[in-house]
C-alpha cells in the first residue's frame, strides 16, 4: 500500500459485523476495524453502547489506499450494505447505536458525502427519504478484540447465520462481478 495514497473513513451502518467483514474483502483497503463513535462517553463498552446511552454508534473504520479504491467507491459500497432510509434501526436492530452514519474529517469530505448521499438517493436502490446523518469526526474508540472479525469466527452463531451470511453472499456475488474484490 503506497503510504501517501492512505486515507481513513468511519461510517456506521447498522451491525458493525456485516459492515467490517464486507470491507474487509475489498481490494484497496487495508483495514476494517470495527468501533463506536458520535458518543459522549470516552472509551465505551459494547455493553454500555448497546443501552443507547453513550450516543455512540457502532461503526467501521476503514483505511484504505485512494489509488486502488476511491471514496466514491466505498461509498457506493456503504449503501448497498444497509438500508440508508431506516431511522436508528437495521431490520431487527434498534436503536440509536445503529444510525446510518457518515464521520467526515474536513469540508472536502463532507462535500463528497453529501454527493454520494444524493447519488445513491437519485440511483433508487431505496425507496423513501434518507436518514443518513453526517457529522464531523471526532474520535474513534476500536470495539473489544472479539468483535473484530467476529463473523469469519463465528459464521454458525445464530444472528451470523441469519442476517450476516446473506449479507455477505449478496455482496460477494454483486462487488465479484464488479472484480472489487481481494482473491484469497
Amino acid at each position: 500500500m503506497d503510504k501517501n495514497n492512505v486515507q481513513q473513513i468511519t461510517f456506521g451502518g447498522g451491525c458493525f459485523w456485516c459492515v467490517e467483514s464486507c470491507f474487509n474483502m475489498l481490494k484497496g483497503v487495508e483495514s476494517a476495524i470495527s468501533g463506536y463513535s458520535g458518543g459522549h462517553k470516552d472509551n465505551p463498552t459494547y455493553e454500555e453502547v448497546c443501552t443507547g446511552e453513550t450516543g455512540h454508534a457502532e461503526v467501521v473504520q476503514i483505511t484504505y489506499d485512494s489509488s486502488i479504491i476511491s471514496y466514491e467507491q466505498l461509498m457506493d459500497v456503504f449503501f448497498f450494505l444497509h438500508d440508508p432510509t431506516q431511522l436508528n434501526r437495521q431490520g431487527n436492530d434498534i436503536g440509536t447505536q445503529y444510525r446510518s452514519v457518515i464521520y467526515y474529517r474536513d469540508e472536502a469530505e463532507k462535500i463528497k458525502a453529501e454527493e454520494a448521499i444524493k447519488t445513491s438517493q437519485e440511483s433508487g436502490r431505496w425507496s423513501g427519504i434518507y436518514v443518513t446523518e453526517l457529522s464531523p469526526f471526532e474520535k474513534f474508540w476500536s470495539a473489544e478484540q472479539y468483535h473484530q472479525g467476529y463473523y469469519n469466527e463465528n459464521p454458525t452463531q445464530p444472528y451470523c447465520s441469519a442476517v450476516v451470511g446473506p449479507k455477505i453472499q449478496k455482496f460477494k456475488k454483486h462487488y465479484g462481478e464488479l472484480g472489487m474484490l481481494e482473491l484469497n
